[in-house]
């Protein structure tokens, strides 16, 4: 389903978005603002040689910058700066099942880092209705796929969420 060009709605904090992209931009990740098409997985998000673009315009949810993000971070950098926006083409299943898992967990480590509920990113919209339970599990201490950003040498597992880098070399 397509959806239409709208303009954003006032619940999309301009304020926010900057916080994201800037803090997206110190730890490396290349970030531009451009148009994106109506048809792009998450509104307003797309990977594209391994740049998140983000447009304003079309984004309905910040905390998707995140979750993107995530998913250029903890692949290796030799595949990050070819990615486009079918990730899956880039990795095998198991890889892509791998990243997917981590880049949720990345997620959570900035949205940490950055002072923000995990409800930023694991907003009701997201996560195939399991928003709820990404929150709950991840306040309790429970991070299913760690040892994998472990073995990214991302973080450890006794400091996460507090991350030793934010990418994967």
């Amino acid at each position: 389903m397509l959806l239409p060009y709208f303009v954003p709605s006032p619940a999309v904090s301009t304020a926010l978005v900057d916080q994201l992209l800037d803090f997206l931009r110190s730890i490396g990740l290349p970030v531009r603002e451009a148009p994106v098409p109506a048809d792009s997985f998450l509104p307003g998000l797309r990977i594209e040689d391994g740049a998140l673009l983000v447009d304003r315009a079309r984004l309905l949810y910040p905390g998707d910058i995140l979750h993107e993000a995530g998913h250029l971070a903890v692949v290796p950098a030799a595949v990050r700066a070819g990615l486009g926006p079918n990730i899956a083409q880039y990795r095998t299943p198991d890889e892509a099942q791998g990243d997917e898992i981590v880049a949720q967990l990345w997620s959570y480590a900035a949205a940490v880092a950055l002072d923000l509920s995990p409800a930023v990113v694991f907003h009701a919209d997201g996560y195939h209705g399991h928003s709820e339970w990404f929150t709950q599990n991840y306040q309790q201490g429970q991070y299913p796929g760690l040892p994998l950003l472990v073995w990214m040498g991302l973080t450890t597992a006794e400091e996460f969420p507090r991350m030793t880098r934010w990418l994967r070399e």
